[in-house]
């Protein structure tokens, strides 16, 4: 039985979920969201309405349809954040996109993740809520993901690590095993992290090094 669903944005990360709904048999796409500051007159998108999110609520039923909100990891996440907790204090349930072409050898991942193809997750691996995964990546055995994470493509995390809220994982960046990613921090594209991390730290290189702090306004 399909669930309808409603895509939070409409930028391309947003065209991008729609596109993989579209192919999913679990869910019927049935409209956009967007904040009433950022329509700008707009009123659908790839042929079907946008809702304004502030009064979504009165329009569609959280009992019967599901959000989804795919949003970059803009204010080191905060954004995609905000809009998840918004969704559940208006009531709704949030669906997940994983691909049917990940690996998928653990049943502890949370709701509104997006897990494209390719992601090998290796068993007793944790995945919370509101995560980004985007194609190519391995995720070592016994691995603990927290909230609000975006993990770019061809990352490799080696087993038993732990990646804090709000970091982001740049591409083809490298964990050696047994490391703890600290809350809010961004590793560079390409790093290769040898050690613990602080909060809100920036890391480059090979091996990473912190190179400064970051803040809301650190650009990605």
């Amino acid at each position: 039985m399909t669930q309808n669903l409603i895509i939070f944005g409409t930028g391309k990360i947003a065209d991008i979920a729609f596109y993989y709904m579209k192919k999913s048999s679990l869910y019927n796409v049935i409209g956009f969201s967007l904040q009433k500051n950022f329509m700008n007159n707009k009123t659908t998108f790839n042929n079907l309405p946008i809702f304004e999110f502030e009064t979504i609520q009165d329009k569609i039923s959280p009992k019967e349809t599901l959000l989804f909100a795919p949003c970059d990891a803009s204010r080191l996440n905060k954004y995609r954040e905000s809009i998840y907790h918004d969704g559940k204090k208006k009531g709704y349930k949030f669906a997940s996109y994983i691909s049917p072409h990940a690996i998928i050898n653990s049943d502890s991942i949370g709701e509104n993740n997006f897990i494209f193809e390719l992601n090998n997750i290796q068993p007793y691996t944790k995945i919370g809520n509101n995560c980004i995964l985007w194609s190519g990546n391995h995720i070592g055995h016994h691995t603990t993901i927290g909230d609000n994470v975006f993990i770019a493509s061809h990352v490799v995390i080696s087993g038993n690590c732990n990646i804090g809220n709000n970091s982001y994982l740049g591409v083809n960046s490298t964990l050696k095993d047994s490391l703890t990613i600290k809350n809010h921090s961004i590793i560079g594209m390409g790093s290769v992290v040898t050690k613990d991390t602080e909060e809100y730290g920036i890391y480059i290189g090979n091996p990473a090094k912190l190179i400064k702090k970051a803040s809301e306004d650190t650009r990605l």
